[in-house]
Protein backbone atom coordinates (compact mmCIF):
# COMPACT_ATOMS: atom_id res chain seq x y z
CA UNK A 1 0.00 0.00 0.00
CA UNK A 2 1.11 3.52 -1.11
CA UNK A 3 2.34 6.07 1.67
CA UNK A 4 0.24 8.82 2.26
CA UNK A 5 1.40 11.76 0.76
CA UNK A 6 3.58 14.04 3.02
CA UNK A 7 1.16 16.99 3.09
CA UNK A 8 -2.13 15.06 3.84
CA UNK A 9 -3.63 15.48 7.07
CA UNK A 10 -2.86 13.68 10.24
CA UNK A 11 -6.17 11.06 11.01
CA UNK A 12 -8.91 12.10 12.52
CA UNK A 13 -9.63 11.27 15.95
CA UNK A 14 -13.48 12.07 16.09
CA UNK A 15 -15.72 9.70 17.03
CA UNK A 16 -13.24 7.57 19.42
CA UNK A 17 -13.46 7.04 23.21
CA UNK A 18 -11.54 6.99 26.41
CA UNK A 19 -12.48 6.45 29.88
CA UNK A 20 -10.80 9.68 32.13
CA UNK A 21 -10.92 11.40 35.07
CA UNK A 22 -12.15 15.00 34.78
CA UNK A 23 -9.54 17.67 35.88
CA UNK A 24 -9.79 21.24 36.75
CA UNK A 25 -12.97 23.45 34.70
CA UNK A 26 -11.68 25.78 32.52
CA UNK A 27 -12.39 28.77 30.18
CA UNK A 28 -14.88 28.21 27.74
CA UNK A 29 -17.45 25.86 29.55
CA UNK A 30 -15.84 22.68 29.67
CA UNK A 31 -13.27 20.77 31.68
CA UNK A 32 -9.61 19.69 31.58
CA UNK A 33 -8.85 15.57 30.91
CA UNK A 34 -5.93 13.52 29.65
CA UNK A 35 -5.81 10.09 28.16
CA UNK A 36 -3.86 7.39 29.11
CA UNK A 37 -0.80 8.68 27.08
CA UNK A 38 -1.10 12.09 27.84
CA UNK A 39 -3.37 13.47 25.57
CA UNK A 40 -5.06 16.87 26.60
CA UNK A 41 -8.98 16.80 26.45
CA UNK A 42 -11.24 19.26 26.73
CA UNK A 43 -14.64 17.89 27.66
CA UNK A 44 -18.23 19.49 28.11
CA UNK A 45 -21.13 18.07 29.88
CA UNK A 46 -19.28 16.96 32.57
CA UNK A 47 -18.01 18.29 35.89
CA UNK A 48 -14.47 18.20 37.66
CA UNK A 49 -13.55 14.89 39.29
CA UNK A 50 -16.01 13.00 37.49
CA UNK A 51 -15.21 9.92 35.89
CA UNK A 52 -16.84 9.19 32.82
CA UNK A 53 -16.41 7.70 29.10
CA UNK A 54 -15.73 10.73 26.76
CA UNK A 55 -16.11 10.59 22.60
CA UNK A 56 -13.90 12.96 20.55
CA UNK A 57 -15.84 15.83 18.98
CA UNK A 58 -12.75 17.90 16.98
CA UNK A 59 -9.25 16.61 16.59
CA UNK A 60 -6.51 14.73 14.81
CA UNK A 61 -3.42 12.46 15.63
CA UNK A 62 -1.28 15.79 15.34
CA UNK A 63 -3.84 18.38 17.39
CA UNK A 64 -2.47 19.53 20.55
CA UNK A 65 -5.40 19.06 21.66
CA UNK A 66 -9.03 16.92 21.46
CA UNK A 67 -12.22 18.07 21.94
CA UNK A 68 -14.97 15.57 23.43
CA UNK A 69 -18.26 15.43 24.95
CA UNK A 70 -19.08 13.16 28.11
CA UNK A 71 -21.42 10.16 26.50
CA UNK A 72 -21.28 8.28 29.96
CA UNK A 73 -20.98 9.06 33.39
CA UNK A 74 -19.35 5.99 35.68
CA UNK A 75 -18.69 8.22 38.74
CA UNK A 76 -21.09 11.59 38.95
CA UNK A 77 -20.26 14.55 40.80
CA UNK A 78 -22.51 15.86 44.14
CA UNK A 79 -23.30 18.79 42.41
CA UNK A 80 -24.73 16.89 38.99
CA UNK A 81 -28.54 16.70 38.15
CA UNK A 82 -30.69 15.50 35.72
CA UNK A 83 -30.39 18.49 32.89
CA UNK A 84 -34.14 20.25 33.13
CA UNK A 85 -33.64 21.51 29.05
CA UNK A 86 -34.13 18.29 26.88
CA UNK A 87 -32.68 19.82 24.11
CA UNK A 88 -29.36 19.87 25.44
CA UNK A 89 -26.60 17.14 25.97
CA UNK A 90 -24.22 15.56 23.76
CA UNK A 91 -23.95 16.66 19.97
CA UNK A 92 -27.56 18.32 21.21
CA UNK A 93 -27.94 22.43 21.12
CA UNK A 94 -24.68 24.48 22.08
CA UNK A 95 -26.70 27.43 23.51
CA UNK A 96 -25.92 26.58 27.60
CA UNK A 97 -22.83 24.74 28.95
CA UNK A 98 -23.93 23.85 32.35
CA UNK A 99 -27.81 22.29 32.31
CA UNK A 100 -26.09 19.43 34.35
CA UNK A 101 -24.87 21.15 37.21
CA UNK A 102 -26.34 22.65 39.95
CA UNK A 103 -26.72 26.44 40.12
CA UNK A 104 -24.72 27.38 43.12
CA UNK A 105 -21.86 25.27 41.36
CA UNK A 106 -22.40 26.72 38.11
CA UNK A 107 -21.31 30.31 39.84
CA UNK A 108 -18.55 28.38 41.42
CA UNK A 109 -17.07 26.91 38.59
CA UNK A 110 -17.23 30.83 37.29
CA UNK A 111 -15.47 31.98 39.70
CA UNK A 112 -12.61 29.27 39.34
CA UNK A 113 -11.97 30.10 35.99
CA UNK A 114 -12.20 33.64 36.53
CA UNK A 115 -9.47 33.27 39.46
CA UNK A 116 -7.09 30.98 36.83
CA UNK A 117 -7.38 33.49 34.17
CA UNK A 118 -6.23 36.38 36.52
CA UNK A 119 -3.40 34.63 37.34
CA UNK A 120 -2.46 33.35 34.06
CA UNK A 121 -2.82 36.31 32.26
CA UNK A 122 -1.63 38.84 34.92
CA UNK A 123 -0.19 37.04 37.90
CA UNK A 124 -2.79 38.54 40.01
CA UNK A 125 -4.72 36.80 42.75
CA UNK A 126 -8.20 37.15 44.36
CA UNK A 127 -6.68 39.74 47.13
CA UNK A 128 -4.64 41.67 44.44
CA UNK A 129 -8.08 42.61 43.02
CA UNK A 130 -10.00 42.66 46.33
CA UNK A 131 -12.33 40.08 45.11
CA UNK A 132 -13.66 37.22 47.60
CA UNK A 133 -14.43 34.68 44.97
CA UNK A 134 -17.98 35.22 44.75
CA UNK A 135 -19.94 35.10 41.27
CA UNK A 136 -23.63 37.47 42.24
CA UNK A 137 -26.30 36.13 41.03
CA UNK A 138 -28.27 38.88 40.12
CA UNK A 139 -31.38 39.25 42.19
CA UNK A 140 -34.63 36.53 41.44
CA UNK A 141 -32.37 33.92 39.72
CA UNK A 142 -31.15 32.49 42.71
CA UNK A 143 -33.39 29.02 41.55
CA UNK A 144 -33.43 25.74 43.38
CA UNK A 145 -31.80 22.81 41.23
CA UNK A 146 -33.65 21.87 38.15
CA UNK A 147 -34.91 24.98 37.66
CA UNK A 148 -33.87 27.43 35.20
CA UNK A 149 -34.78 31.34 34.95
CA UNK A 150 -35.86 32.54 31.78
CA UNK A 151 -33.44 35.80 31.49
CA UNK A 152 -32.35 35.58 27.90
CA UNK A 153 -34.45 39.14 26.52
CA UNK A 154 -32.62 38.22 22.66
CA UNK A 155 -32.46 35.04 20.96
CA UNK A 156 -30.90 34.06 17.78
CA UNK A 157 -32.97 31.20 16.59
CA UNK A 158 -31.73 29.41 13.87
CA UNK A 159 -33.94 27.57 10.67
CA UNK A 160 -33.17 24.05 9.16
CA UNK A 161 -34.13 23.39 5.63
CA UNK A 162 -37.29 22.06 6.40
CA UNK A 163 -38.22 25.29 8.00
CA UNK A 164 -38.17 24.54 11.30
CA UNK A 165 -37.46 27.06 14.31
CA UNK A 166 -33.91 25.73 16.19
CA UNK A 167 -30.58 26.53 17.92
CA UNK A 168 -27.02 25.90 16.97
CA UNK A 169 -25.51 22.82 18.08
CA UNK A 170 -22.01 23.48 20.11
CA UNK A 171 -19.51 24.49 17.13
CA UNK A 172 -21.74 23.86 14.48
CA UNK A 173 -23.79 25.32 11.87
CA UNK A 174 -25.87 22.55 12.47
CA UNK A 175 -29.93 22.99 14.24
CA UNK A 176 -31.52 21.59 16.95
CA UNK A 177 -34.99 21.77 16.14
CA UNK A 178 -36.66 23.24 19.64
CA UNK A 179 -40.31 23.80 20.84
CA UNK A 180 -39.06 25.68 23.68
CA UNK A 181 -35.98 27.88 25.09
CA UNK A 182 -35.63 27.25 29.11
CA UNK A 183 -33.33 30.88 29.54
CA UNK A 184 -35.37 32.88 27.24
CA UNK A 185 -37.59 35.41 28.93
CA UNK A 186 -41.28 34.69 28.86
CA UNK A 187 -41.58 37.33 26.53
CA UNK A 188 -39.87 35.76 23.90
CA UNK A 189 -41.57 32.15 24.42
CA UNK A 190 -45.07 34.21 24.07
CA UNK A 191 -44.45 35.24 20.24
CA UNK A 192 -44.86 31.71 19.52
CA UNK A 193 -41.80 31.53 17.14
CA UNK A 194 -40.85 27.71 17.84
CA UNK A 195 -44.51 26.73 17.31
CA UNK A 196 -44.53 27.96 13.63
CA UNK A 197 -42.84 26.95 10.90
CA UNK A 198 -40.22 29.43 8.68
CA UNK A 199 -40.36 28.28 5.04
CA UNK A 200 -36.83 29.97 2.98
CA UNK A 201 -36.06 32.22 6.20
CA UNK A 202 -32.24 31.26 8.05
CA UNK A 203 -32.46 33.04 10.52
CA UNK A 204 -34.84 35.01 13.24
CA UNK A 205 -33.33 37.07 15.90
CA UNK A 206 -36.25 37.96 18.66
CA UNK A 207 -36.01 41.03 21.35
CA UNK A 208 -38.48 41.23 24.20
CA UNK A 209 -37.64 44.44 25.92
CA UNK A 210 -38.42 44.64 29.68
CA UNK A 211 -38.70 48.66 29.51
CA UNK A 212 -41.76 48.20 27.73
CA UNK A 213 -43.96 46.09 25.77
CA UNK A 214 -42.22 46.36 22.63
CA UNK A 215 -40.65 43.42 20.95
CA UNK A 216 -39.03 42.80 17.87
CA UNK A 217 -38.00 40.18 15.35
CA UNK A 218 -35.45 40.56 12.62
CA UNK A 219 -35.78 37.93 9.65
CA UNK A 220 -32.88 36.88 7.77
CA UNK A 221 -34.64 34.98 4.38
CA UNK A 222 -32.32 32.47 2.21
CA UNK A 223 -30.50 33.81 -0.32
CA UNK A 224 -33.65 34.25 -2.85
CA UNK A 225 -35.98 33.53 -0.29
CA UNK A 226 -39.31 35.62 0.12
CA UNK A 227 -40.67 37.21 3.43
CA UNK A 228 -43.68 35.46 4.60
CA UNK A 229 -46.96 37.25 6.51
CA UNK A 230 -45.56 37.30 10.00
CA UNK A 231 -48.47 36.35 12.32
CA UNK A 232 -47.58 35.95 15.69
CA UNK A 233 -48.97 35.30 19.19
CA UNK A 234 -48.59 38.92 20.36
CA UNK A 235 -47.93 42.52 18.57
CA UNK A 236 -44.91 42.72 17.66
CA UNK A 237 -42.74 44.73 15.04
CA UNK A 238 -40.47 43.60 11.78
CA UNK A 239 -36.92 44.15 9.96
CA UNK A 240 -35.98 41.69 7.82
CA UNK A 241 -32.09 41.61 6.65
CA UNK A 242 -31.18 42.82 3.23
CA UNK A 243 -29.85 40.59 0.34
CA UNK A 244 -26.24 42.42 1.00
CA UNK A 245 -26.23 39.91 4.35
CA UNK A 246 -26.28 39.60 7.48
CA UNK A 247 -24.57 42.90 8.32
CA UNK A 248 -26.73 44.90 11.18
CA UNK A 249 -26.50 48.23 9.22
CA UNK A 250 -28.66 46.69 6.46
CA UNK A 251 -31.73 46.18 8.13
CA UNK A 252 -34.94 46.86 6.42
CA UNK A 253 -38.65 47.88 8.26
CA UNK A 254 -40.98 45.83 7.38
CA UNK A 255 -43.65 46.87 10.19
CA UNK A 256 -43.80 48.87 13.28
CA UNK A 257 -41.19 50.39 14.91
CA UNK A 258 -37.39 50.06 14.16
CA UNK A 259 -36.31 50.36 17.67
CA UNK A 260 -37.16 48.62 21.27
CA UNK A 261 -37.55 51.40 24.44
CA UNK A 262 -35.99 49.71 27.93
CA UNK A 263 -35.63 51.51 31.19
CA UNK A 264 -32.69 51.64 33.20
CA UNK A 265 -31.42 54.82 35.77
CA UNK A 266 -34.40 56.38 35.85
CA UNK A 267 -34.56 57.00 32.00
CA UNK A 268 -35.89 55.31 28.89
CA UNK A 269 -33.62 53.90 26.07
CA UNK A 270 -34.24 53.80 22.79
CA UNK A 271 -31.72 50.73 20.94
CA UNK A 272 -32.50 50.46 17.49
CA UNK A 273 -32.55 46.93 15.94
CA UNK A 274 -29.40 45.16 15.91
CA UNK A 275 -28.10 47.46 18.88
CA UNK A 276 -26.01 46.03 21.87
CA UNK A 277 -28.26 46.32 25.49
CA UNK A 278 -27.48 43.61 27.76
CA UNK A 279 -29.54 40.58 27.40
CA UNK A 280 -30.23 39.83 30.77
CA UNK A 281 -33.15 42.20 32.34
CA UNK A 282 -31.28 43.55 35.48
CA UNK A 283 -28.06 43.57 33.66
CA UNK A 284 -28.42 47.47 33.06
CA UNK A 285 -29.18 48.59 36.94
CA UNK A 286 -26.77 46.04 38.31
CA UNK A 287 -23.73 47.56 36.04
CA UNK A 288 -24.29 51.06 36.29
CA UNK A 289 -24.96 50.30 40.38
CA UNK A 290 -21.33 48.90 40.34
CA UNK A 291 -19.84 51.29 38.57
CA UNK A 292 -21.32 54.62 40.20
CA UNK A 293 -20.63 53.30 43.50
CA UNK A 294 -16.91 52.60 42.52
CA UNK A 295 -16.38 55.66 40.51
CA UNK A 296 -18.26 58.23 43.09
CA UNK A 297 -18.35 60.65 40.38
CA UNK A 298 -18.13 64.36 41.66
CA UNK A 299 -19.91 67.76 40.23
CA UNK A 300 -18.17 69.37 37.53
CA UNK A 301 -15.68 66.39 36.73
CA UNK A 302 -14.35 65.23 32.76
CA UNK A 303 -15.44 61.59 31.95
CA UNK A 304 -14.87 59.25 28.89
CA UNK A 305 -17.36 56.71 28.70
CA UNK A 306 -15.64 53.97 25.46
CA UNK A 307 -17.46 51.56 23.26
CA UNK A 308 -20.52 53.65 24.83
CA UNK A 309 -23.17 51.97 22.75
CA UNK A 310 -26.45 53.43 22.85
CA UNK A 311 -25.16 55.71 25.96
CA UNK A 312 -26.16 53.92 28.97
CA UNK A 313 -23.21 54.82 31.16
CA UNK A 314 -22.78 57.98 29.39
CA UNK A 315 -25.71 58.87 30.95
CA UNK A 316 -25.04 57.38 34.34
CA UNK A 317 -22.10 59.69 34.43
CA UNK A 318 -23.64 63.00 33.11
CA UNK A 319 -26.59 63.04 35.39
CA UNK A 320 -24.02 62.82 38.26
CA UNK A 321 -21.24 65.16 37.60
CA UNK A 322 -23.96 68.03 36.71
CA UNK A 323 -24.40 70.34 34.20
CA UNK A 324 -20.60 71.80 35.45
CA UNK A 325 -19.50 68.75 34.23
CA UNK A 326 -18.71 66.85 30.69
CA UNK A 327 -18.67 63.51 29.00
CA UNK A 328 -17.68 62.20 25.81
CA UNK A 329 -18.57 58.45 24.53
CA UNK A 330 -17.03 56.49 21.36
CA UNK A 331 -18.51 54.00 19.42
CA UNK A 332 -18.24 52.44 16.50
CA UNK A 333 -21.55 51.56 15.36
CA UNK A 334 -23.62 54.08 13.14
CA UNK A 335 -26.91 53.30 14.24
CA UNK A 336 -25.72 52.94 18.57
CA UNK A 337 -24.31 56.62 18.00
CA UNK A 338 -27.87 57.84 16.78
CA UNK A 339 -29.40 55.85 19.15
CA UNK A 340 -26.99 57.54 21.95
CA UNK A 341 -27.36 61.07 20.58
CA UNK A 342 -31.24 60.52 20.84
CA UNK A 343 -31.07 59.09 24.32
CA UNK A 344 -29.04 61.79 25.68
CA UNK A 345 -29.94 64.98 24.19
CA UNK A 346 -31.36 66.75 27.44
CA UNK A 347 -27.30 66.80 28.21
CA UNK A 348 -25.70 69.45 26.41
CA UNK A 349 -22.20 68.43 28.05
CA UNK A 350 -22.31 64.57 26.44
CA UNK A 351 -20.50 64.54 23.15
CA UNK A 352 -20.71 61.38 21.37
CA UNK A 353 -18.15 60.74 18.29
CA UNK A 354 -18.51 57.77 16.34
CA UNK A 355 -15.59 55.40 15.34
CA UNK A 356 -12.95 52.82 16.82
CA UNK A 357 -11.95 53.33 20.01
CA UNK A 358 -8.10 53.33 19.57
CA UNK A 359 -8.35 55.63 16.41
CA UNK A 360 -10.94 58.50 17.73
CA UNK A 361 -9.60 58.78 21.44
CA UNK A 362 -6.30 60.11 20.12
CA UNK A 363 -7.81 62.35 17.67
CA UNK A 364 -9.73 64.23 20.27
CA UNK A 365 -7.02 65.82 21.83
CA UNK A 366 -8.03 65.38 25.38
CA UNK A 367 -4.97 65.06 27.50
CA UNK A 368 -6.68 64.36 30.89
CA UNK A 369 -9.72 62.83 32.42
CA UNK A 370 -11.21 62.15 36.12
CA UNK A 371 -13.03 58.98 35.15
CA UNK A 372 -13.49 56.60 32.12
CA UNK A 373 -15.32 53.76 31.55
CA UNK A 374 -14.87 51.30 29.33
CA UNK A 375 -16.75 48.25 28.31
CA UNK A 376 -14.95 46.75 25.20
CA UNK A 377 -15.79 43.75 22.96
CA UNK A 378 -15.32 40.39 23.96
CA UNK A 379 -11.72 40.65 22.74
CA UNK A 380 -10.85 43.44 25.40
CA UNK A 381 -9.49 46.79 25.15
CA UNK A 382 -5.88 45.99 23.91
CA UNK A 383 -2.19 47.22 25.09
CA UNK A 384 -2.22 50.43 23.06
CA UNK A 385 -5.68 51.24 24.34
CA UNK A 386 -4.89 50.85 27.85
CA UNK A 387 -1.66 52.93 27.23
CA UNK A 388 -3.63 55.63 26.44
CA UNK A 389 -6.26 55.63 29.53
CA UNK A 390 -3.57 55.17 31.60
CA UNK A 391 -1.79 58.28 30.25
CA UNK A 392 -4.78 60.57 30.77
CA UNK A 393 -4.39 60.14 34.58
CA UNK A 394 -7.67 59.46 35.42
CA UNK A 395 -8.88 59.38 39.76
CA UNK A 396 -10.38 55.81 38.78
CA UNK A 397 -11.40 54.10 35.79
CA UNK A 398 -14.47 51.48 35.56
CA UNK A 399 -13.80 48.24 33.28
CA UNK A 400 -17.24 46.07 32.31
CA UNK A 401 -15.67 42.74 30.96
CA UNK A 402 -17.78 39.98 29.30
CA UNK A 403 -14.82 37.49 29.00
CA UNK A 404 -12.51 36.60 31.76
CA UNK A 405 -9.60 36.25 29.36
CA UNK A 406 -9.58 39.60 28.09
CA UNK A 407 -10.29 41.30 31.46
CA UNK A 408 -7.37 40.02 32.78
CA UNK A 409 -4.56 40.80 30.20
CA UNK A 410 -5.84 44.25 29.86
CA UNK A 411 -5.77 44.62 33.67
CA UNK A 412 -2.05 43.51 33.34
CA UNK A 413 -1.86 46.15 30.58
CA UNK A 414 -3.31 48.46 33.31
CA UNK A 415 -0.48 47.05 35.89
CA UNK A 416 2.50 47.84 33.68
CA UNK A 417 1.19 51.34 32.97
CA UNK A 418 0.54 52.23 37.10
CA UNK A 419 -3.17 51.09 37.75
CA UNK A 420 -4.19 48.29 39.87
CA UNK A 421 -7.76 47.34 40.81
CA UNK A 422 -9.42 48.93 43.51
CA UNK A 423 -11.91 46.14 43.88
CA UNK A 424 -13.70 43.36 41.43
CA UNK A 425 -17.39 42.31 41.68
CA UNK A 426 -18.26 39.48 39.28
CA UNK A 427 -22.06 39.11 37.96
CA UNK A 428 -23.80 35.26 37.03
CA UNK A 429 -25.85 37.43 34.15
CA UNK A 430 -26.07 34.32 32.12
CA UNK A 431 -26.87 31.45 33.65
CA UNK A 432 -26.54 27.98 32.40
CA UNK A 433 -23.70 29.37 30.21
CA UNK A 434 -19.99 29.62 30.98
CA UNK A 435 -20.27 33.27 30.66
CA UNK A 436 -20.32 36.19 33.43
CA UNK A 437 -19.94 39.91 33.77
CA UNK A 438 -17.75 41.48 35.66
CA UNK A 439 -16.81 45.38 36.78
CA UNK A 440 -13.35 46.58 37.86
CA UNK A 441 -12.54 49.73 39.43
CA UNK A 442 -8.88 50.59 39.30
CA UNK A 443 -6.78 53.69 40.58
CA UNK A 444 -3.40 54.71 40.25
CA UNK A 445 -0.76 52.02 42.12
CA UNK A 446 0.78 55.10 44.32
CA UNK A 447 -2.93 55.77 45.50
CA UNK A 448 -3.56 52.32 46.31
CA UNK A 449 -0.40 51.55 48.31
Amino acid sequence: MPDAPADAPAPTLVGEEYEVEIGPVAHGGHCVARTEAGRVLFVRHTLPGERVVVRVTEGREDSRFLRADAVQVLEAAKDRIPAPCPFSGPGRCGGCDWQHVKPGAQRRLKGEVLTEQLWRLAQLTPDDVSWDGTVEPAPGDKVPAGEVPGWRTRVQFAVDDEGHVGLRRHRSHEVEPVDHCLIASPAIEELGIEGREWPQIAGIEATAATGSQDRQVVLTPRPGGRLPIVELDRPVSVLRVGERGSDKGNLHRVHGRDFVRERADHRTWRIGAGGFWQVHPQAPELLVDALMRGLTPRKGEMALDLYCGVGLFAGALADRIGESGAVLGIESSKRAVEDARHNLADFPRVRIEQGKVESVLPRTGITEADLVVLDPPRAGAGKQTVRHIAGLGPRRIGYVACDPAALARDLGYFKDAGYVPRFLRAFDLFPMTHHLECVAILEPAAKAS
